[in-house]
């Protein structure tokens, strides 16, 4: 469990990082891809043995990782689009909801439990992301057009989150965790740097060093989210399913507050419900998972 609460803390750090960028006038996009070259960093580092490209290029694992570096920066300029044309409550609901994805995958591929606690839990918790993540009437947009940049969102989000279980249940040793998220990271970052070197051949590029900053702020925790949901999902009592539920559902929660607190944030009687009913989510799938293993 202090894997999964890591996750969470971490992804919640990123949200606080994300919302002060425009304050600085922050170049998202340099910044991501900044992150996503300290977030390599971070891995090689925490890597016990030496690092020998040629052995790693050979491990089962890598090729998946090359996709998921793709997958990692196209879904995060999807959100950007999504938040631009739809809101970002529709962007935020796209991505949150999409934890379905991985559960039923976790569900039918590993016939992982499925008790009425864990249906409930779930059911509830889908809720209670929508709930708690409307913020404004922006959620009518989804409606009116664009409705193809959310579904990309939500499609992305659960093929990240369901890949990784994949490569982690069959390919990924316990050793390898750390060279293994350092190396998604690496190649997000090497699709990046190929979006800058084109905007840079057109004159569509200006470096700042406050982006540079930002991206490195953000690139430590960015590795950590993703580093201990890995821990998380190898924990033997905890399957991943509510492994997913329980994190996203935390990450809002603990998001929401954070937002309320530092960034006075304003809540409507639906996000304080949805809150609510994250708070029951949680336990309902955390009680599911004592009555499957005692």
């Amino acid at each position: 469990m202090i894997y999964l609460i890591l996750s969470v803390l971490a992804s919640s750090l990123i949200f606080v990082i994300f919302k002060v960028f425009p304050k600085y006038n922050i170049d998202t996009l340099q910044a991501i891809i900044i992150n996503y070259v300290v977030a390599s960093i971070s891995g090689i580092i925490a890597y016990s043995e030496p690092i020998d490209i040629t052995y790693i290029s050979k491990k089962d694992w890598f090729y998946g990782t090359m996709i998921l570096g793709i997958i990692f920066i196209s879904v995060f300029n999807l959100m950007a689009i999504t938040t631009q044309k739809n809101g970002l409550s529709v962007a935020a609901v796209a991505t949150k909801m999409s934890l379905v994805i991985p559960i039923i995958f976790g569900i039918i591929a590993y016939q992982e439990s499925t008790g009425i606690l864990k249906i409930i839990g779930v059911l509830i918790a889908l809720i209670a992301v929508y709930l708690a993540a409307i913020k404004t009437t922006e959620n009518s947009s989804m409606l009116k057009g664009n409705l193809i940049f959310p579904i990309l969102v939500f499609i992305g989000s659960g093929v990240i989150d369901t890949s990784i279980k994949f490569l982690e249940t069959h390919y990924v040793t316990k050793n390898d965790i750390p060279i293994f998220s350092a190396t998604i990271f690496g190649f997000a970052a090497f699709t990046g740097t190929a979006i800058l070197i084109y905007k840079a051949s057109i004159g569509n590029l200006k470096i700042s060093l406050k982006n540079i900053i930002a991206g490195i702020i953000l690139g430590v925790p960015n590795y950590f989210s993703i580093y201990f949901l890995i821990k998380a999902l190898r924990h033997d009592n905890m399957d991943s399913s509510a492994v997913f539920t329980i994190n996203n559902v935390a990450i809002l929660l603990v998001s929401t507050t954070l937002g309320i607190l530092f960034f006075k944030e304003k809540l409507t009687l639906k996000n304080w419900t949805g809150i609510i009913l994250a708070i029951v989510s949680i336990i309902l799938v955390a009680l599911s998972i004592q009555q499957t293993h005692f």
